[in-house]
């Protein structure tokens, strides 16, 4: 899950990092609000969305007057902002965060990430801040520092030091940024993050360190525990269909393909998914049904794949292993009628006689098969129109 500029800096303050003050704003009258409270003559206004490059698509603006954020606020809300991270169907922008403008004379990098290879916390660090670290890696690779986090002792102060003079700061700055780099890894290990990235981590001219842009990420599956995590979270900024399947605990990625899966077990439908590859076809979903594939959980999962008005075929792939095929198979038949579109069926595993004898005999015109390849070949062949 991820969350708002806004919402992260705050979540890191409360670990002791150093961020300029700032407020939401709604509407124009409230960003001019935020503005006057904040006092001062210089603001950022800033378009909250689960984007980076805001800067560059005019998501973020530097006024100088009332009028000016007003004007910025007045263009901003409403609109459709396309970054490079966005896509070219670009995000809406729903709220704004008025800052208070900071001027800086250094920018630097600082990100955290869950390296899952080596199952560490990875800090990374770079006197080349704000551009994208993809940038800095290709551009200036050498500026790029990087420390595997032992999980046993967690992130040392030494290990902050060493990053910290590495960046080329001077005393005064070293001990501001050993503080602000100790509280991003307390935040991330406290509250089950898998991203912390400040880009840029500001130098102003009064040798002050501050933590100019902030993005969080959370794990999804340790929500339950992080209620303060979780209420942040924007439907808005979320495909539809992703807060519809979660609602109904399935796990669901929505792809560009034609063929909509309908799986039970993640390894099961990476595998079902690269079958239609190798079979010619392009899915165009992830659905994990889970474990406990209850009728009505099926028959959601089903309405789900066909909110998506590209699916031609639908592939439903069950290994009933905790679940039956024949509690499956009555979910599939209760979907399936009216359905639209050509529907195949492989079961196997628990009463996958049962579970095919339902299908046999309901009446539907479902089509079977008795292998994974068998199922995908013809999904595929059916997508294409071929019987």
């Amino acid at each position: 899950m991820d969350i708002h500029e806004y919402q992260a800096k705050s979540l890191l303050a409360g670990f002791g990092v150093v961020i300029p003050p700032g407020g939401v704003a709604y509407s124009p009258d409230q960003a001019v609000y935020v503005a006057t409270e904040l006092g001062g003559s210089h603001w950022a206004v800033k378009a909250q969305i689960h984007s980076g490059g805001r800067g560059k698509a005019g998501g973020v603006k530097l006024c100088r007057t009332y009028h000016d954020v007003a004007e910025a606020a007045q263009g901003m809300l409403g609109a459709r902002l396309v970054t490079n991270q966005t896509g070219p169907e670009g995000k809406v922008v729903h709220r704004l965060y008025v800052e208070k403008a900071t001027p800086f004379t250094r920018e630097l990098y600082l990100g955290f990430v869950l390296d899952r290879k080596i199952e560490r916390i990875r800090v990374i660090a770079s006197a080349e801040g704000g551009m994208e670290i993809e940038d800095i890696a290709h551009e200036k690779p050498e500026s790029i520092m990087q420390i595997e986090v032992e999980p046993a002792v967690g992130l040392q102060p030494f290990q902050a030091r060493e990053l910290a003079f590495g960046l080329g700061l001077n005393l005064k700055q070293v001990s501001q940024a050993v503080n602000i780099i100790l509280g991003c890894y307390r935040a991330f290990r406290d509250l089950d993050a898998t991203m912390v990235e400040i880009n840029p981590l500001v130098v102003t001219k009064d040798d002050e360190v501050i933590a100019l842009d902030a993005k969080m990420s959370f794990d999804d599956n340790a929500l339950f525990r992080r209620p303060k995590v979780s209420e942040m979270r924007d439907p808005a900024e979320e495909d539809p269909r992703e807060a519809q399947a979660a609602e109904h605990g399935l796990n669901y990625v929505g792809l560009a393909g034609d063929i909509g899966c309908i799986i039970n077990g993640a390894g099961l439908a990476m595998a079902t998914m690269d079958t239609i590859k190798y079979c010619g076809g392009e899915p165009a979903n992830f659905l994990d049904v889970g474990g406990g594939a209850s009728p009505e959980r099926v028959g959601a999962a089903f309405r789900l794949v066909l909110s998506d008005r590209g699916v031609k075929v639908i592939l439903v792939n069950i290994f009933a292993g905790i679940n039956r095929c024949d509690w499956v198979a009555q979910g599939v038949v209760q979907a399936a009628a009216g359905l639209g579109v050509p529907l195949v069926v492989r079961l196997a595993g628990t009463n996958v006689e049962e579970g095919q004898k339902i299908i046999r005999e309901c009446g539907l015109p479902i089509v079977t098969a008795d292998s994974l390849m068998e199922a995908c070949d013809k999904a595929v062949r059916l997508a294409r129109g071929e019987h």
